[in-house]
């Protein structure tokens, strides 16, 4: 078309660039610091690579334990400092607490404030740049949106609950118009034949098609995308950029050709992947249960005195393949609690206990399911079990729901470290979405990434 396309970043480009800029104005902080103040604890020259390579780790993996990686929250300046100053603190505590990989501590004190200080600001510095210039408007990707009105609304929310600087300028309704057709309100329609000058005036930098069927596309907006695409202008399909964005796999808006959607990972058969997998979860289980055991006097305390009745609850849950087992938890309900038959937890539940809600919130009534996955019924990471009954009501009503069972049940998943505790159909789909993208997308990656962000809900209290 002729035209200058305008700069923006990626999801993927934005957080690498947080990340690799953060390393490199802390660098830049401590040779700042050597010039002006004779700080010596740790300076950039070819002896101290290990300890470098060390720091540019903790701030990569503290950062993104306390969520300064997080784009939502990195565009807001009272919740990015926060943040900052809880990751520079751990960072300097872990470095401070290995000498070997580290320096020793100095003889002046003194510096290792300065050190401290350092981070913080630098980092700050950094990330007030960040929020006023790249994530700022100039830098928005501008989206136009072709697809039927009826699914608008569902299409662009969680678009933009998912990247700030993802903006749907507007949309063009791909169908033939009705005598009585339905309006959209939230978002500025534009007419077919306008396409080609829309994307000038308003910079657009991509076409997201949004369709159902993709017979009800009328043929002038069909002519206008095969020219379009023909000048290596950039048109999308719609559950591409959802799942790319959200993390998420789009099920509603898959039918009958759901074979293209579900390539699912290799990782699910790779029998060296399955096997250092046991190997972590056996591990794992084993130091959880032994620290399980050393809490338990403090459990056991509280138990008797607030949540008075037995100290553990078993329930039969649904694993691989639809087979049942029996799963192991802290009683954090009131005795009989579903003496009138199965029902959803709800926010703020009258019948959790007070104790309850903080075995809950901390996770620690999950403990003892550290035996089923060292029986292997479970494993440390993957779908949360659900009960037979959910299981039989959600299946009818939510499609592919029980293909969430090809894996084994977890711990942690990322449904749980992306979502909040499920209450409702809407929630089941929402954590079904995230499930499915994990097994699509299984990886030794990204279970280090559910581990991680699983540290983060702990911390951050975000338990069921």
């Amino acid at each position: 078309m002729g035209r200058k396309k305008d700069i923006h970043f990626e999801v993927s480009e934005r957080k690498i660039l947080l990340r690799l800029i953060d390393i490199a104005v802390v660098f830049l902080g401590l040779y700042i610091l050597e010039l002006a103040f004779g700080f010596d604890y740790l300076t950039l020259s070819q002896g101290n690579g290990t300890a470098l390579f060390v720091l540019g780790l903790y701030i990569t993996v503290f950062g993104t334990i306390f969520e300064i990686y997080n784009l939502q929250k990195s565009s807001k300046l009272d919740v990015t400092f926060r943040n900052i100053v809880l990751t520079a603190s751990t960072v300097t505590l872990f470095y401070l607490l290995t000498p070997v990989l580290t320096p020793f501590l100095p003889l002046n004190r003194l510096q290792i404030f300065y050190f401290y200080l350092c981070i913080i600001t630098m980092i700050f510095l950094w990330r007030l740049f960040y929020i006023t210039f790249i994530s700022s408007s100039r830098f928005y990707k501008k989206v136009l949106l072709v697809g039927e009105i009826s699914n608008i609304e569902n299409i662009v929310k969680p678009l933009r609950q998912s990247d700030p600087n993802y903006k749907i300028v507007g949309f063009i309704n791909c169908e033939e118009k009705a005598e009585d057709p339905v309006l959209f309100k939230g978002l500025k329609e534009f007419e077919p034949h306008e396409l080609m000058t829309i994307i000038k005036e308003e910079k657009i930098s991509e076409i997201l098609v949004a369709s159902y069927n993709s017979e009800t596309i009328i043929s002038s907006i069909y002519h206008d995308l095969i020219t379009l695409l023909d000048q290596g202008f950039t048109i999308r399909e719609y559950t591409q950029v959802y799942e790319e964005l959200t993390y998420r796999v789009p099920i509603q808006f898959v039918g009958k050709d759901f074979y293209k959607y579900f390539p699912f990972s290799r990782s699910n058969q790779n029998t060296l992947y399955l096997f250092f997998l046991r190997v972590f979860d056996v591990v794992f289980s084993i130091i959880g249960l032994i620290f399980g055991a050393c809490i338990l006097p403090l459990v056991l305390v509280g138990n008797l005195l607030a949540n008075r009745g037995p100290l553990f609850y078993f329930q039969e849950r649904v694993g691989k393949n639809g087979a049942t087992f029996r799963i192991f938890k802290l009683r954090s309900m009131v005795v009989n609690a579903e003496v009138g038959g199965a029902k959803w937890a709800q926010k703020n539940d009258a019948r959790i206990t007070a104790f309850g809600m903080f075995l809950r919130r901390s996770r620690i009534d999950e403990i003892p399911q550290f035996i089923n996955v060292l029986k292997g019924d479970m494993s440390i990471i993957g779908p949360r079990p659900e009960r037979p009954f959910f299981v039989k009501e959600l299946s009818n009503i939510i499609p592919f729901y029980e293909t969430r069972h090809i894996v084994k049940p977890g711990l942690t998943g990322w449904a749980q470290v992306n979502t909040r505790y499920g209450a409702s159909v809407d929630d089941s789909l929402t954590k079904l979405q995230y499930d499915l993208y994990y097994i699509k997308h299984r990886s030794l990656f990204l279970d280090l990434n559910i581990v991680v962000k699983t540290l983060s809900t702990i911390i951050y209290y975000r338990g069921q």
